[in-house]
């Protein structure tokens, strides 16, 4: 791995770095003002298909910053189910063009450098933060590249491998419930799906806002839900969930997007209340029928179930998807900090180990979160 720093003349003492060393000064990280890395591990998707596709390759080439990026040693980044689908193909018509892929949202790790606008962050400081859905290079590597907006400092009370499981889930969570639905105390919200991070996420955040939280959830799960603070758990494997659920909600977020739970999410409403769905059909449309079709009749669909809606049960009906969030990420971490908010990390795998943690996934041995170590 290949450094090129911009250094003051005072003497330099051994410092940290995961492929031989990197130099820092005896007055501190503070008088590092710039650094780049060349080259560094990266997992590559080369082309579309299972596990063994993915590759992890020594010395890919790391861009340039631009002013508003910034440059982030990795220690652990998480496995959420947008990389195994992408891995599979989903998106294809937007990532074929573009292989090979490097997947990867999440991150926490360290700032090794900052472009020429960044003023938040600098260099050394602990960070945790996700990438946006379409971002070609990802988080699978030992220096990965955000802009500024995509990162906090990462809370002190918690380790690198607990932040790397939150954020872009949270975001998600985040994006649908406050930006969306603009959630209030004392409202009602409905998680269909509660047990995934998402889920879990949502229930979370409006717990933490005052709401009156109900969920959906495998079995072995309600008493997660309830230690989370939902009044209500149903499970869905054992309970009919039109039965078991009482009244009306101010907002759904359904984390399943099934057709089923479409229904019985829009029929819990009240009327002036927000379906929010992770399950959009613009990735599988263009898939299928390609941009230049599928993104004109995604939009259709989407207007057309909109008007439906607005027509028939006086709701708003809306596609949900994580997109980068300052002001949403700085709360999720003042949540964390108050330990208001987490994601259970089921198991970790070392970097070296990427197929055998997205073999575990795609084959669910582990249903909870997987995260990458990288050292």
């Amino acid at each position: 791995m290949r450094w090129l720093l911009r250094r003051s003349s005072r003497k330099a003492v051994p410092g940290f770095g995961s492929h031989g060393s990197f130099s820092l000064f005896e007055v501190g990280f503070s008088e590092v003002r710039r650094s780049v890395v060349t080259s560094c591990r990266a997992v590559l998707l080369p082309r579309f298909g299972g596990p063994d596709v993915l590759e992890l390759r020594d010395n890919v080439s790391v861009p340039d910053l631009k002013p508003n990026e910034v440059l982030v040693r990795a220690r652990a980044v998480s496995i959420n189910p947008l990389d195994c689908r992408m891995r599979q193909g989903y998106g294809r018509s937007l990532f074929k063009p573009l292989l090979p892929l490097i997947l990867g949202r999440d991150i926490s790790g360290e700032v090794a450098s900052v472009g020429s606008s960044v003023h938040s962050l600098s260099v050394g400081q602990e960070v945790f933060g996700a990438l946006h859905p379409t971002a070609v290079r990802g988080t699978y590597v030992d220096y990965a590249i955000l802009a500024e907006d995509e990162l906090v400092s990462k809370p002190e009370s918690i380790s690198h491998v607990e932040a790397s499981a939150i954020p872009f889930a949270a975001l998600t969570a985040w994006r649908a419930l406050r930006s969306t639905a603009n959630i209030k105390p004392g409202q009602r919200v409905l998680v269909l799906g509660g047990g995934g991070a998402v889920g879990f996420s949502a229930i979370q955040l409006a717990v933490a806002v005052g709401c009156h939280v109900s969920t959906t959830c495998g079995g072995k799960s309600t008493g997660r839900m309830l230690a989370a603070g939902a009044e209500q758990a149903v499970d869905y494997t054992t309970e009919d969930c039109e039965v078991s659920i009482k009244g009306y909600f101010d907002a759904v977020l359904d984390t399943i997007g099934v057709p089923e739970t479409e229904r019985i999410g829009v029929n819990l409403l009240k009327r002036g209340g927000h379906y929010m769905t992770l399950q959009g059909e613009a990735a599988s449309l263009t898939d299928k029928y390609g941009m230049v079709i599928g993104l004109p009749m995604s939009t259709a669909i989407l207007l057309q179930k909109q008007m439906q809606y607005r027509y028939s049960h006086g709701i708003e009906y809306n596609w949900t998807y994580m997109r980068a969030d300052g002001e949403g990420l700085e709360e999720i971490r003042r949540l964390i900090e108050a330990g208001k908010l987490k994601v259970p990390v089921e198991k970790t795998f070392p970097i070296t180990q990427v197929r055998e943690a997205h073999e575990a996934k795609d084959k669910r041995l582990i249903f909870g979160k997987v995260v990458l170590e990288l050292d």
